[in-house]
């Protein structure tokens, strides 16, 4: 078995799990939002995504390094909110991991780092149903390159990210998954987050 084979594992298996049709793991959350969202880039380019203000720091450079614009609202949100596209929705599911939880048509990003869910320290994933988006996702998460394929041997294609997620921790990840070992102790929710509109990074 290939590294690759243990990766693709887990994400077999968080797909059986969720309901989703493709799940591409990622080295954190902030990456899959990020790769997310550069996928929305769209026949238009960069859009203006208007985001929760009080959620986690690194939503709002998610959105600025995948090259749009960030607004705030004033939503009130508990357990995941979506952020609206042209071309779609993309959510902030950090905090959730449960059956049968994916929504058709959207991209939804999952957090695995310790005090989330799963808790397998590191990682993040894309839960989708897009083959087209599938196929230039995992390449721009393995800094351009096809899974299998010599650096000598590959054409790499467009701008792309360091986002591979170790397959050692896919395999825990797997482990933890097939055991049904996930926290549920803690509901997030907007009133967690201090007003990151006010940070001089985003005004």
């Amino acid at each position: 078995m290939s590294p690759h084979d243990i990766t693709r594992a887990f994400e077999a298996a968080l797909c059986d799990f969720t309901g989703a049709k493709y799940a591409v793991t990622t080295t954190s959350c902030t990456m899959a939002l990020t790769l997310a969202l550069a996928w929305h880039w769209g026949e238009d380019g960069a859009q203006t995504l208007v985001l929760p203000k009080h959620t986690y720091i690194g939503v709002p450079s998610a959105v600025k390094n995948a090259g749009h614009r960030v607004a705030f609202g004033d939503e009130q949100w508990e357990r995941c909110y979506p952020i609206v596209t042209r071309e779609g929705y993309v959510w902030d599911c950090a905090w959730v991991l449960q059956s049968g939880m994916f929504f058709p048509r959207s991209m939804m990003c999952l957090s695995f780092h310790w005090t989330k869910p799963l808790g397998i320290g590191q990682g993040g994933c894309i839960l989708h149903d897009n083959p087209r988006a599938d196929a230039w996702l995992r390449r721009a998460r393995f800094d351009g390159r096809t899974e299998g394929v010599a650096p000598a041997d590959d054409e790499i294609l467009y701008p792309n990210w360091h986002a591979y997620l170790a397959p050692e921790t896919a395999a825990t990840g797997l482990i933890r998954l097939q055991a049904r070992a996930l926290r549920t102790d803690h509901v997030a929710r907007w009133s967690d987050y201090p007003d990151i509109s006010k940070q001089r990074a985003f005004k």
